[in-house]
């Protein structure tokens, strides 16, 4: 990761971590690096946040400044952003979003013609010149670019969701929270055309309020929408819609890694998984690997991320992968992980089986899980230290098949994230505990956030 663009933008907060000037910067690199040959096309979305409109601007001014053409998808997900991206031919699409972020937070998201995550030699670039970097021309006279609405866009990409769709959804009371971000539109219109009965929270967005106690990181929101409605089925997505969590009919939560065995077993009764192999991060819960493993279907893990699982994909052609947290990839339909896509995908299984979503997920168990971040004097000192290595082999000597320890390095803090799987909530907080007292008899600990 660089200096200001992680896995997933640049993050931070609206005019202190990330200002106009910024997103001004940004815009006319853009402009420049993919106008050297020809004109260049970029596509840009945005969210709801009230900060999202001034760096909408901000973009458009460096990017026609530098003889760009921007074209406004408006507010709109970041999935859609990439659909667009690919499908139309742009040199590079912008999202502008800070996810599942609090309003006063933004990103500023950056996909290349494939629709995928743009390349580090770009960034790289792009850095360079946010930190004082060789001067870039102007464009002048005809050569000044153009801003252009491309509402039409958003449309398209609606229109091939709704193509997606298996089956009428007439009969199907869903339950919909929009995080009063992105879908806050779409999604309506998307489960109306498929003829669901639709019921609607969280989606009057005011600029202050995307993400604020809904959403697929509030889902107890959505789960109690969907008892006192008695509704079949419940999607939550987060501010920017590349995210789904689902609630079933009886008020539990499906993640992200009862998504990924649903679909895929799914496919592979259809037969149309074929040699193909499920792709998670290593934070994917055991009980996923367990529950594939009974049905006899692969699966890979990557660094956490969602972009390391879409490069996963792509390297070795694989069908479905994603994260706990809900950002779930469909190789073959979309390059990044798609809310919307998803909830269609899940209801295609739901209408296909015949079967409630309860039913569906219940050949996975989810193992208790439990993760605390420990502030280190080194994170790297940290993991190689002789006593907290061995320390972690005795607790996975004890927990056997029955259990595991993760421990990964945050990409931002001087943070070890220390995780532990087992049979109970109590052997997990007594395994983790065993891991932080090493640390801190090491004299590597400082605190535990």
């Amino acid at each position: 990761m660089g200096k200001y663009f992680g896995t997933d933008g640049f993050r931070g907060e609206a005019n202190k971590d990330l200002n106009v000037e910024h997103a001004f910067k940004i815009g006319r690199y853009l402009g420049w690096y993919y106008g050297r040959e020809h004109k260049a096309k970029v596509v840009i979305g945005k969210d709801t946040r009230r900060s999202s409109y001034m760096f909408e601007s901000a973009l458009c001014a460096g990017l026609t400044a530098s003889g760009a053409d921007a074209y406004l998808l408006h507010v709109t997900s970041t999935p859609s952003v990439s659909f667009i991206a690919r499908a139309d031919d742009f040199d590079c699409g912008i999202m502008i979003s800070a996810s599942h972020n609090p309003y006063h937070d933004n990103g500023i998201k950056l996909l290349n013609a494939e629709g995928e995550k743009m390349e580090e030699s770009v960034l790289d670039g792009i850095e360079a010149y946010l930190d004082g970097g060789e001067e870039l021309p102007y464009a002048l006279r005809d050569g000044i670019g153009r801003t252009v609405d491309y509402s039409a866009g958003r449309n398209r990409y609606i229109g091939y969701l709704i193509s997606l769709a298996t089956r009428s959804y007439k009969g199907r009371k869903i339950g919909l929270d929009c995080a009063n971000g992105s879908t806050w539109m779409m999604a309506k219109s998307i489960f109306d055309a498929l003829g669901a009965d639709t019921y609607m929270i969280s989606n009057k967005p005011d600029g202050l309020n995307i993400n604020v106690d809904c959403g697929s990181t509030h889902i107890e929101r959505l789960q109690k929408h969907v008892l006192e409605n008695r509704l079949d089925v419940g999607f939550a997505f987060d501010g920017d819609a590349d995210r789904c969590l689902a609630v079933d009919e009886k008020g539990n939560v499906i993640n992200g890694d009862h998504i990924l065995y649903v679909c895929a077993k799914y496919m592979q009764e259809r037969g149309t998984f074929g040699n193909s192999k499920v792709v998670t991060t290593i934070m994917s819960n055991m009980g996923l690997y367990k529950a594939l493993d009974a049905l006899g279907i692969g699966y890979e893990k990557t660094a956490v991320g969602d972009k390391y699982v879409a490069e996963n994909m792509r390297r070795f052609g694989h069908l479905i992968g994603g994260e706990q947290s809900g950002h779930i990839i469909f190789g073959r339909l979309a390059n990044t992980g798609d809310g919307l896509l998803t909830a269609i995908k899940v209801m295609e299984v739901i209408c296909e089986t015949k079967m409630p979503l309860s039913e569906l997920a219940a050949g996975m168990t989810m193992y208790p899980q439990k993760l605390k971040n420990v502030v280190v004097t080194d994170k790297d000192e940290t993991l190689e230290c002789e006593a907290v290595k061995a320390m972690v082999a005795q607790v996975e000597d004890e927990l056997g098949d029955e259990g595991r320890v993760v421990l990964r390095k945050s990409g931002t803090e001087p943070v070890l994230r220390v995780m532990v799987e087992a049979g109970s909530h109590e052997l997990c907080e007594e395994k983790l505990e065993k891991i932080i007292a090493a640390m801190k008899a090491a004299g590597k600990l400082i605190k535990v956030k």
